[in-house]
């Protein structure tokens, strides 16, 4: 799999890939900032690069020896992932419930966390020279991000709908028989 290895001094090669990792870090940001969420475009556009960047460490580094980097690779992304984890960990809040009724606490931050958590897997993915699997990667991330939420939407009027049909039915007046006159 030589397609990951950049050979000392491609410059232009290691730019591609920061910048194709920005770029998607930044789509995917503007997406959640545009919807209010704690981390935004440059959150995103930061994680993209830095996951890269770690990558491209070893491919570098240890260019001569391909055991050496794939092994020294394995590693680097394992500590990616566990270390975006530990910034995704930090935007999940945990709130009382609405109601004392439902007594659920509410959670958010969740689809922020997994977002951040996606964009870092991509931001490696790039950087280690797979850009098309880390556009496919982008792409299904904001179809699921948008798309889902509209489908969510329609879910919710439809229950919502259905919620009133039932509460209509209960609080409409019983039928009354009428008596025959025989």
């Amino acid at each position: 799999m030589n397609v990951i290895f950049l050979p000392q001094g491609d410059w232009l090669g290691l730019s591609y890939r920061l910048l194709l990792a920005m770029l998607v870090g930044a789509v995917i940001g503007l997406n959640r900032q545009r919807g209010g969420r704690p981390a935004g475009m440059r959150t995103f556009t930061l994680v993209a690069m830095g996951s890269a960047l770690f990558v491209m460490v070893p491919l570098q580094a240890e260019g001569d020896s391909s055991f050496a980097a794939i092994n020294a690779l394995s590693r680097t992304v394992q500590g990616v992932a566990a270390g975006v984890g530990f910034l995704g960990a930090g935007l999940i809040l945990q709130r009382a419930p609405k109601t004392k009724r439902s007594g659920r606490p509410r959670v958010s931050g969740l689809t922020t966390a997994a977002t951040i958590w996606i964009t870092a897997a991509l931001g490696a993915v790039i950087g280690c020279g797979l850009w098309q699997l880390g556009l496919i990667g982008a792409f299904f991330t904001l179809l699921t991000l948008s798309g889902f939420k509209r489908l969510q939407r329609i879910a919710w009027l439809r229950q919502s709908w259905e919620r009133l049909i039932a509460w209509d039915a209960k609080t409409l007046p019983a039928d009354t028989e009428e008596e025959d006159d025989d």
